[in-house]
């Protein structure tokens, strides 16, 4: 006899062939030959994602890492445990290449997708582990684009390996307590001692400090203040199973969320470390590439716990039941659930877009226009898909009761979790700013209209028309704006944040109105048109009265004209992505 006092907790299938938008959209974008090839990977890695890998993190919700900072005999050891999520997570990471798969020259332009498709699948499951794998596609990225041989054939073979046993991970070291988004402030030193350059400072946040090797700003001594003057630079981490010398864990941080991570602020005391560029400056610059792709991580991160919200929601109200019925028969809680799931398809759709394109551009087959667009679209799709997946995992606990409130269900795991999504990789005043210098930098949003026109041309069906209308409407509203307002500083930057909410919002809309098209023509499947017209029902246009000469002042708050000084001591100096965040960065 069943236990009436007893709910049936919710489960997870298959992760890949229950997730709709990802089916669809994988048959939508990819050549027959390169999905045929990659579809059992990405079927058997949902498989493990909804099953032991999800077990396996619903069993372990406790457990943290941990620091052991000295030996038995007085020796300083600074040793690092992690969970058994993560040490699974490493092996599974390598073998299905959610790195490596970036880099494979079996597909081309389209090996981003593959690989983004993969870590969206692989994410949610494996306790932020996606952060070192971000950071460690982020260093190969940069490595490569360096040009430095003796460094990219010492490293990337390691940072792209499908063998666990020879894998790397990495760490970027950026953040500092007096420079987090205004990097130019960094303060530690790098001294040419001998052959050997050498780190003196604090790292204030460095997460996954048990990666093998770090890229790190510092400042090489007698380089100017600001921007300009910082180097970037090579460290390796371990040399056999320890710390090298000269690197030393003051503490693990205790943050809000991502309590598996292991997030250390570090002491460097003569840590030795190699150039990364021929130039011992602008190494802000150098970063900027890793930068981008960090943030293509964020925002896959972002869609991914949304879809993982929605697959334990939906489970859960085919279970719970409530007044004499399944949640699921209730007509209010089917809209909101409704909702969350449209909003997830428009921050997946906006996300994968930028795989598209960084795909294309890695590969050798973008348009200039292509490139202005990925450009323009990395800070606008992490800033407006990493506040949509706080929201969306704050609605998932609510849709659980009292139930979504208690941390041994692991449900307030991923709203904390999601919670550090808009601070990584710049919060989203910084991403907002950046937004603005890419515009500058391109000249014009021209890129950003001739994307609304290749989705608004791909609509035949009325309704879908009508649904992009609103979208069309408010991205020609906010690039009108910027091209009346951008010669009043102050007007502009306090504007920032709506235009660039307002362009990833409309760019979510159509592209799932254009992905809804493909899917009524092939597969006679309304659910992304239905998701189209709620996200065509929401505000979009948050330009509103935004002024364009000066900035209103807000009560007890003077407006100014906004930071003063070279543009490289800003946050993305040297007009490139270059934007660290606030405290924490994941990649510090």
């Amino acid at each position: 006899m069943p236990d009436r006092f007893v709910q049936t907790p919710p489960s997870l299938d298959n992760q890949y062939d229950t997730d709709r938008v990802l089916t669809s959209y994988v048959r939508r974008v990819l050549p027959e030959s390169v999905l045929d090839a990659v579809e059992p990977e990405l079927r058997d890695l949902g498989a493990l994602s909804g099953g032991a890998l999800y077990r396996l993190q619903q069993s372990d919700l406790g457990a943290e890492p941990t620091l052991t900072r000295w030996g038995p005999w007085g020796r300083r050891v600074d040793q690092i445990e992690v969970t058994d999520v993560w040490k699974r997570a490493a092996e599974v990471a390598a073998r299905y290449g959610v790195v490596a798969a970036g880099y494979d020259d079996a597909h081309g332009a389209w090996n981003r997708v593959h690989q983004f498709a993969l870590a969206y699948l692989f994410i949610p499951s494996t306790d932020m582990y996606g952060c070192p794998l971000a950071m460690t596609d982020g260093a190969a990225f940069t490595l490569l684009q360096s040009g430095n041989a003796a460094l990219m054939d010492a490293a990337v073979p390691h940072l792209t390996s499908r063998d666990p046993d020879t894998a790397w991970t990495s760490g970027q070291w950026m953040t500092e307590l007096a420079g987090g988004s205004d990097v130019g402030r960094s303060l530690t030193v790098a001294r040419r001692e001998g052959d050997t350059w050498r780190l003196y400072g604090r790292k204030w946040f460095t997460s996954a400090i048990t990666a093998n090797m770090a890229l790190a700003l510092a400042r090489p001594e007698n380089n100017p203040d600001g921007g300009k003057g910082l180097a970037l630079f090579y460290v390796p981490i371990r040399d056999g199973g320890g710390l090298r010398d000269g690197i030393h864990v003051n503490r693990l941080k205790d943050k809000l969320g991502t309590r598996k991570l292991p997030t250390a602020e570090l002491r460097l005391d003569g840590a030795a470390a190699k150039l990364v560029s021929d130039e011992p400056a602008h190494g802000t610059r150098h970063i900027a590439p890793m930068l981008n792709i960090t943030r293509t991580w964020n925002a896959v991160t972002a869609s991914a716990f949304m879809r993982r919200a929605i697959a334990l929601a939906r489970d859960y109200a085919t279970k719970r039941e409530a007044f004499g019925t399944a949640l699921l028969n209730h007509p209010l809680h089917q809209e909101t659930l409704a909702d969350l799931e449209a909003t997830a398809e428009g921050a997946f759709h906006l996300s994968m877009r930028l795989a598209e394109l960084l795909g294309r551009q890695q590969a050798g087959t973008s348009r200039d226009a292509e490139d202005a667009l990925f450009r323009l679209l990395t800070p606008i799709a992490k800033l407006t898909t990493a506040k949509q997946a706080v929201a969306a995992t704050s609605e998932m606990m609510e849709a659980f009761g009292g139930a979504g409130y208690v941390e041994d269900t692991g449900l307030p795991m991923l709203h904390r979790d999601a919670q550090v999504l808009p601070i990584w990789e710049g919060t989203t005043n910084v991403l907002a700013l950046d937004t603005l210098r890419a515009v500058k930098k391109i000249g014009s949003p021209a890129p950003l209209r001739e994307e609304v026109q290749r989705c608004v041309d791909a609509l035949e069906d009325n309704r879908l028309r009508r649904a992009a209308q609103p979208a069309t409407e408010a991205v020609e509203a906010a690039t009108t704006w910027l091209a009346e307002t951008m010669d009043t500083p102050s007007a502009l930057q306090a504007g920032a944040r709506r235009v660039a909410l307002t362009l990833g919002r409309a760019l979510e809309l159509l592209l799932t109105a254009r992905h809804a098209q493909w899917c009524l023509t092939h597969d006679q499947d309304e659910r992304s048109r239905f998701a189209a017209e709620r996200l065509a029902e929401r505000p979009l246009n948050r330009i509103g009265s935004l002024p364009r000469e000066g900035t209103r002042r807000l009560a007890g708050v003077s407006s100014a004209d906004g930071p003063k000084g070279s543009d490289e001591a800003s946050p993305a100096g040297d007009g490139s992505a270059a934007a660290t965040s606030s405290a924490p960065s994941r990649p510090s």
